[in-house]
């Protein structure tokens, strides 16, 4: 699986690693949705630091649980992106909508 979740007390931390493509990002997408209505978190953090390459189903993946943490009132943040995700993520505009640190 190329994500590795862990929990505290409402703090979930999302590692994804290698490729997030059309070919990962159902998993990926499924796994962090199962996880969001288990923890029902008020914090998740996506550590891309693991990301070897990421194309445009990488930003339906940010975009989508930017979504379902709205659904549970929580918040949500990206850590460790790499330059080649960050390049991508930056062209489609997803800092104005999703805090990356």
């Amino acid at each position: 699986m190329p994500v590795t979740c862990k929990e505290d007390k409402r703090q979930l931390t999302a590692l994804v690693a290698g490729e997030l493509d059309h070919h990962e990002a159902r998993a990926v997408m499924a796994e962090l949705d199962r996880r969001i209505d288990l923890a029902q978190p008020r914090q998740l953090t996506l550590d891309l630091s693991g990301l070897t390459f990421s194309d445009s189903s990488g930003i339906a993946v940010l975009l989508r649980a930017h979504r379902r943490m709205g659904q549970v009132q929580g918040s949500m943040r990206v850590v460790n992106t790499p330059a080649q995700a960050a390049k991508v993520f930056k062209a489609a505009g997803l800092e104005r909508i999703i805090r990356f640190e």
